[in-house]
């Protein structure tokens, strides 16, 4: 039997299908056959450049992934990326960084915890391996979160504490997993105290400076007080200087002359030179030694230096409501270089500071005789110092106080047990 037509015709090619016209021995395509292959061909091709674009952006993805993977490591083990007290200081942030690092490398490596290997758990060694992972992970967030909680409430005076109880959290966590042998690792323990310690050194660093630009204030205050004082002073001088001159010369006119004018005169422009040089001289003032029984106790002073054309008042205002009583003065010795002179006094008796962590602190264990002793060997002759110690205001109150009152100064008795 001959063959048909549609025997012999030749099957559409992928040109022929997508073609709007008729192939050689193929069929003409309906158009609403072609507006659905358009469409589909926009379809592939909008797949196709999205996928391209994610192919192109894939590297980085991969680093995201990587980077989310590890913090997903961290956080299961309870380290978070919290604000730490160290992360906008400067000088520690490498630190800190480092200390991260460091940390976050052993966990990953699985060093932070000291485990068996061989722990099994219905006769199973890869069941048991799981089961040490996961109290792994239980026991680093609770060990983490307590060295958090130490940082975060870290205070001045108190790393030894911290470190106390971040040392007793370790203890109870190995404590609880001792028959499974597992402990949080010597080196994860020493770089959780070396963090602590790290935050420790940086809020000593900040009060310190944080008391170095106290102290700069009060300095730069004292500073203008001192220059307003020496301004009026030079007005009241050369007004007082004018009003005499204006006297003598019209004396001179009629023929007179007044002595004791000319004496004054003589007297302001001398006052008049030692206020210019008290001006220029920013080293020259009084160094007063004072002291405050009633307040700090016997043999304690306090040692410094005052600008101020009267030196009593700067007494005055340490006396004021930040001390119970009123400070008695030693003595108030005027030097060309008062702030050497108070350095070296200050050397001689830094080893008996009464603030040993705060070394701009001026007060001392030492009887103002020994003061004495040492300014005389420094300046020469004193032409007054006193020993003596008034305490008139705490003599006074002394009487009023209650019997169980213990004195500034005055140790109970120890009684001896045997």
């Amino acid at each position: 039997m001959p063959p048909s037509d549609s025997d012999t015709a030749t099957p559409p090619t992928e040109e022929g299908v997508l073609s709007t016209g008729s192939s050689e021995g193929g069929h003409e395509v309906p158009s609403s056959d072609q507006t659905d292959v358009h469409r589909r061909l926009a379809l592939l091709e909008a797949e196709n450049g999205a996928l391209r674009s994610q192919l192109e952006n894939g590297n980085n993805t991969v680093d995201e992934l990587i980077i989310l993977d590890d913090e997903r490591v961290l956080q299961s083990v309870g380290i978070y990326r919290y604000h730490h007290p160290l992360e906008n200081a400067v000088a520690f942030k490498e630190r800190l960084n480092d200390l991260g690092t460091r940390i976050a490398d052993l966990v990953k490596s699985g060093e932070a915890i000291e485990r068996s290997n061989m722990f099994t758990f219905d006769n199973s060694l890869a069941k048991g391996r799981k089961m040490t992972n996961d109290l792994s992970k239980l026991m680093l967030r609770a060990y983490n979160a307590e060295a958090d909680n130490s940082i975060r409430s870290l205070r001045l005076g108190n790393v030894v504490t911290a470190e106390r109880r971040l040392e007793a959290s370790r203890t109870a966590i190995a404590r609880l997993r001792k028959m499974m042998e597992m402990r949080i690792s010597d080196a994860f323990h020493q770089l959780r105290l070396e963090e602590i310690e790290l935050t420790s050194d940086w809020l000593m660093k900040k009060q310190e400076e944080k008391e170095a630009a106290k102290e700069e204030r009060a300095r730069l205050r004292e500073e203008r007080r001192v220059e307003k004082e020496l301004a009026e002073e030079r007005a009241r001088l050369d007004k007082e200087r004018a009003h005499i001159e204006n006297a003598l010369a019209a004396l001179r006119e009629s023929g007179d002359d007044d002595p004791e004018l000319e004496a004054r005169l003589a007297e302001l422009d001398d006052a008049i030179a030692q206020n210019d040089y008290r001006a220029a001289n920013i080293r020259a003032g009084y160094v007063y030694v004072i002291s405050n029984r009633g307040a700090f106790g016997e043999n304690v002073v306090k040692i410094g230096l005052t600008r101020r054309l009267e030196p009593h008042d700067r007494i005055t205002e340490l006396s004021g409501a930040s001390v119970p009583f009123r400070f008695d003065v030693h003595a108030l010795f005027f030097s060309e270089d008062a702030v050497s002179l108070e350095t070296e006094l200050h050397q001689h008796f830094a080893d008996r500071a009464v603030n040993m962590a705060n070394s701009r602190k001026e007060f001392f264990f030492a009887s103002p005789a020994e003061v004495r002793q040492i300014l005389t060997d420094k300046v020469g002759n004193l032409l007054e110092f006193t020993d003596h110690t008034d305490a008139t205001e705490y003599i006074q109150s002394l009487r009023y106080w209650p019997d169980l009152v213990q004195p500034p100064g005055v140790r109970h008795p120890t009684s001896s047990i045997g």
